[in-house]
């Protein structure tokens, strides 16, 4: 019996599939919900990352796409994967303020106290940029004020911090 031999791949079949998924990272961030839903049913990963390790979720909640961000969840995606340099969808999306991306990630199990390396949370980040719809919502699931980051900081330090920036 014959061992199935490995397709190979030449390096323009290579670049027309890294410009392919290209383009799927970018439905992600221009909130295409459909042509995800329609990728997603044809056996695309929802958990597809990046060379950055962004997956399609991350750049939904960044960019502020809830519909997009709904149809990941909502075919399995995961709301708290970290990117290559340990930062989460919520945290990314307390740095931008957008109040309902956070809402659609808690609605679906993301982790409110998830740090990033360094040790800082994502109510840490809405509160170094004064968000603070999004601090009272964060610690209305449970996000802890007292939380410290690896500088001993905490959400009420950094706020300070940033005040005194301005």
């Amino acid at each position: 019996m014959e061992t199935p031999q490995t397709p190979t791949m030449t390096a323009e079949d290579e670049a027309r599939m890294i410009a392919a998924l290209g383009q799927v990272f970018d439905l992600a961030r221009g909130g295409d919900a459909p042509a995800l839903a329609a990728l997603i049913e044809r056996g695309m990963p929802p958990n597809l990352r990046n060379e950055k390790g962004d997956t399609l979720v991350m750049l939904a909640a960044y960019h502020g796409q809830t519909e997009a961000l709904r149809t990941l969840l909502a075919a399995g995606a995961s709301p708290d994967i970290r990117n290559a340099m340990g930062q989460t969808p919520i945290a990314g999306a307390a740095y931008k303020g957008y109040k309902e991306v956070i809402e659609i990630l808690l609605e679906h199990g993301a982790d409110v106290e998830g740090a990033s390396p360094d040790g800082r949370t994502a109510l840490m980040t809405a509160a170094m940029f004064q968000r603070a719809e999004i601090v009272e919502l964060l610690k209305a699931h449970g996000a802890d004020p007292d939380a410290k980051d690896e500088r001993g900081m905490t959400a009420a330090d950094a706020a300070a911090f940033m005040a005194g920036r301005r």
